[in-house]
């Protein structure tokens, strides 16, 4: 199995598609001997070559402190440049010089050989409409009527190319919170691509300056604060209690942690400028009994800037 090799010595990094054949294979075999990690690829900090043995992220001060002192720098240019490229190991610091005929021939091999070992998929063409859609769709509510209508496939269709997707780690569904007791609260998950170059491949966006004026700016820097979030964790080993939270009211917190019983909400802007009011969101967190710990706003602002007395402005590269 071809895999691309990491920078550090003696480590490999597998794509999703290629981790999926790895892990079935491992645990048909070595069932409860082995350890299973979900690999990405290259973090922002990997890829700026940025101290590795930091805690997974959290909003929280002692964790922001810690990774404030190895922190890069990401100005809007420099920060659409590395969502637009992506975070494959081929093309952030390997051999692949030309990025849409890499990611030609990574979806050329994804369609021909791991989507048919995963299912039976008629047409192909049918499919990689299938993946565009999904890509336009990243960072929003899934809708799986409208996926399988603009996709022109059966909604049953539609699920079991999702959960494709899903095991072989192009995309992941975020849930919401909810509780029970909290009815007003919505169920849908949200729809994230896990490789933000591909997203914008698979959308046809041409270079990072269009990505940046386009209509997907905001959604796809979100995709990338969620899938860097993501990676701080997974990369260590850990898996984060994680979700989205919106009520039928339209009350909407981009990201929630919840560590140690209690709520760390994050959300995503795409400023330089830090406003106090960018923490009125969180608010509609106190009507729960447990309470909300710190929260932070993730943004291009250069340093760290409290935006109350448990938000931070959070810089980009600080993740």
């Amino acid at each position: 199995m071809a895999v691309d090799a990491d920078r550090k010595a003696g480590m490999f990094w597998l794509t999703g598609s290629q981790q999926f054949q790895m892990m079935r294979g491992v645990s048909e075999t070595l069932a409860g001997r082995v350890a299973v990690m979900n690999l990405l690829g290259f973090s922002g900090r990997e890829r700026h070559r940025r101290r590795l043995d930091v805690q997974p992220f959290l909003p929280a001060p002692e964790r922001l402190k810690e990774r404030e002192a190895s922190a890069v720098t990401l100005g809007l240019k420099k920060a659409y440049q590395d969502i637009w490229l992506g975070s494959f190991p081929a093309l952030t610091a390997g051999p692949a010089k030309d990025r849409d005929l890499f990611y030609s021939s990574y979806l050329q091999t994804y369609l021909q050989r791991d989507v048919k070992d995963l299912a039976q998929v008629g047409s192909e063409a049918s499919f990689l409409r299938f993946l565009k859609a999904c890509a336009a769709r990243t960072a929003q509510m899934l809708n799986l009527t409208e996926l399988a209508r603009d996709a022109d496939i059966s909604v049953n269709t539609a699920k079991n190319w999702l959960s494709i997707l899903q095991a072989s780690l192009q995309v992941r569904l975020l849930q919401p919170y909810h509780t029970s007791a909290t009815k007003r609260l919505v169920k849908t998950p949200k729809l994230y691509f896990l490789d933000t170059g591909l997203c914008a491949y698979l959308t046809d966006w041409s270079s990072a300056a269009t990505l940046e004026a386009g209509a997907m700016s905001g959604a796809i820097l979100e995709t990338y604060v969620f899938t860097e979030m993501l990676k701080s964790w997974w990369h260590a080993g850990k898996m984060p209690q994680v979700y989205y939270y919106r009520d039928k009211e339209g009350k909407e917190i981009d990201f929630l942690f919840v560590q140690d019983q209690m709520f760390h909400p994050v959300e995503v802007r795409k400023s330089t400028s830090p406003r106090r009011e960018w923490a009125t969101p969180f608010t509609a967190l106190d009507r729960f009994k447990r309470g909300w710990a710190e929260g932070g706003v993730v943004c291009l602002c250069r340093e760290m800037l409290p935006l109350s007395d448990k938000v931070t402005a959070i810089p980009l590269g600080l993740i």
